[in-house]
């Protein structure tokens, strides 16, 4: 059960019963929100100060009307109106623990309720160039995306993940003309996706500073995009081996996409978008170029240039059309790097103009990862940080830290395979959940050591914190399933169980608040706040040696729904959990 949903839905049949506006409505009964300090209860609505204004009223003469009208004596203890007019609610403690028990036994959910009006979302996320390796910029996308995509289909929402891959843009110029010159047949049958890398660099060099070397470029590139015979061949020869090295990295993240429709699939659909564009009198050239010139924007959105080659532009245009026809979706979502912003804002006034208004486009942006000298995380020549060798950096710093504490037991319990698995969830895990701790619209330092930190807000003190808590089930040769099953009753006589019961049934609420803004770290911070309130129930609440059986019971079971929920929270974010670390 949500309770912040239910509450809400209280307040606003009482509030009905006060204003007609179901708008105003629905604005207010959002005013209920979770207490910020235990002591004024558990949930506190707010909204008598504003609706006092609307009625001139006194704000704890409307709070008065409000709770006359409130129908909530099922789940919450008698309301309390404070200070200028706040309603302090604190539920029931026997209504908490009855559904508690009614989430125990629900393994996939806990409790979580779909969502009774499903949307169909398309996520586009992450969408890599193809011919070049993947590099420490592409984290952010991929694993953002990768979460918000869990929490909607979670949810019970629509979810199409659609990988935009970069497989047809000028980096395959700077290839083939590479290839043409300097292409080295051994060194692409050892390594292909290195050879390709290193023409792509010489070629990158070579046309920053040379003139003639970049119209090169640019001429290979208009021939592959004309069908050109030789260079369609080197085309489809170099994609394979760029693909099958993005794929394996996807593989270790455990990020998967319904579709990976690149740019190349768009192909044939440009030169009707830009008919399309001009019949409807939304094109017009502009010193040779097809132009978008729209209100608010100094520049124009240009979708063909001079020389007849189409722009991302175009082919982002091309995407919205396919996947309106396609998929129908109520909202498409681009996880894309901040520094697109005014290209989305062109690109979504452009798709509203040309008949798509009624879809959701939403850019959800995202802040830089930087370095130590707070500049974006660079090599030491300069170049981008990779991705593989971020990765496997990470887990050979997770596996030394795994084999520290294993062989700091009295007896080792890990098996060399064991510690191998166990060093790559964690410092895969690392990596993602730093990401995602953060607000996404905010720049982070890249630092292994905080992440791989065994205390504070990472990965590794979560994944450790599942690990301890289902641990005891081992030490109590207690059986979970059974124990999910059993008719015992859970108690909340101690406030720390009282504060973890409540703190377990507000995961629906954290997933909701993901949603509302797209923000993933949302679910990171209620996540880590729950794995404090068990720290403080296992310090005040003795679970094996416990006093009695039937509390001992009661104890576990909360134990059980706390593993479960820091388990469930943590694949939403697409990170698993180890047993013993």
């Amino acid at each position: 059960m949500n309770i912040l949903a239910e509450l809400r839905s209280r307040f606003a049949a009482a509030l009905r019963r006060l204003v007609e506006d179901e708008r105003t409505v629905g604005e207010l009964a959002g005013l209920v929100m979770p207490s910020q300090d235990a002591k004024f209860g558990d949930y506190q609505a707010n909204m008598a100060m504003a609706l006092g204004k609307r009625l001139a009223k006194p704000p704890r003469e409307v709070a008065a009307a409000i709770v006359e009208r409130l129908d909530v004596s099922d789940l919450v203890e008698a309301p309390d109106i404070a200070g200028p007019g706040f309603i302090n609610l604190r539920l029931r403690d026997s209504w908490l623990a009855g559904v508690l028990k009614h989430a125990s036994p629900d393994l996939e959910r806990i409790g979580v309720e779909k969502v009774a009006a499903p949307r169909t979302f398309v996520l586009d996320y992450s969408g890599p160039n193809v011919a070049k390796p993947m590099h420490v910029g592409h984290i952010r996308s991929t694993v953002i995306g990768d979460a918000l995509y869990r929490v909607l289909k979670f949810l019970g929402h629509r979810t199409i993940g659609d990988n935009h891959i970069g497989d047809w843009g000028t980096q395959f110029g700077m290839i083939i003309y590479g290839w043409k010159h300097w292409g080295d047949e051994a060194a692409f049958a050892e390594a292909p996706v290195a050879e390709l890398t290193r023409l792509y660099r010489k070629v990158n060099q070579l046309a920053e500073s040379d003139e003639q070397t970049a119209a090169a470029v640019l001429r290979e590139t208009a021939k592959l995009h004309a069908g050109d015979s030789e260079n369609r061949a080197l085309w489809d020869r170099i994609l394979p081996p760029c693909l099958a090295e993005i794929d394996e990295t996807y593989r270790r993240l455990g990020v998967r996409f319904d579709h990976a429709l690149g740019e190349s699939f768009y192909e044939d659909a440009l030169a009707g978008v830009v008919e399309d564009l001009k019949a409807k009198g939304l094109a017009r050239e502009s010193d040779g170029a097809m132009c978008v010139f729209i209100e608010g924007f100094e520049a124009p959105f240009i979708v063909q240039k001079k020389d007849g080659a189409f722009l991302y532009a175009t082919t982002d245009l091309a995407t919205i059309r396919y996947r309106m026809r396609e998929w129908q979706p109520d909202a498409i979502l681009y996880v894309v790097d901040h520094r697109q912003s005014q290209h989305f804002e062109q690109l979504f006034a452009t798709a509203r103009l040309w008949g798509y208004d009624e879809v959701e486009l939403q850019h959800i942006s995202f802040g830089t990862v930087l370095g130590d000298d707070g500049k974006a995380f660079k090599t030491r020549s300069g170049a981008s940080v990779g991705l593989t060798g971020l990765l496997d950096e990470a887990v050979e710093r997770a596996y030394g830290i795994v084999c520290e504490n294993d062989d700091a037991r009295p007896a080792p319990l890990l098996s060399a395979e064991d510690r191998r698995t166990v060093a790559e969830r964690v410092g895969i895990g690392a990596i993602k959940y730093a990401d995602l701790a953060h607000n996404r619209t905010s720049d982070y330092k890249f630092s292994y050591d905080k992440m791989l930190a065994m205390t504070g807000n990472t990965a590794a003190y979560m994944q450790y914190s599942y690990a301890r808590v289902s641990s005891i089930f081992g030490k109590g040769d207690v059986d979970p399933a059974a124990l999910r099953l059993s008719a015992a009753a859970i108690t909340l006589s101690h406030p720390a169980e009282r504060a973890l019961g409540l703190a377990i049934l507000q995961f629906s609420e954290a997933l909701d608040r993901v949603v509302a803004d797209y923000r993933p770290n949302l679910l990171t911070d209620y996540l880590y706040d729950l794995a404090g309130k068990y720290s403080a129930f296992f310090e005040n609440c003795p679970v094996l040696k416990a006093e009695t059986d039937a509390l001992r019971t009661s104890r576990l079971l909360l134990c059980d729904l706390t593993a479960r929920t820091l388990q469930r929270g943590l694949n939403l974010l697409g990170i698993e959990v180890v047993e013993r670390m």
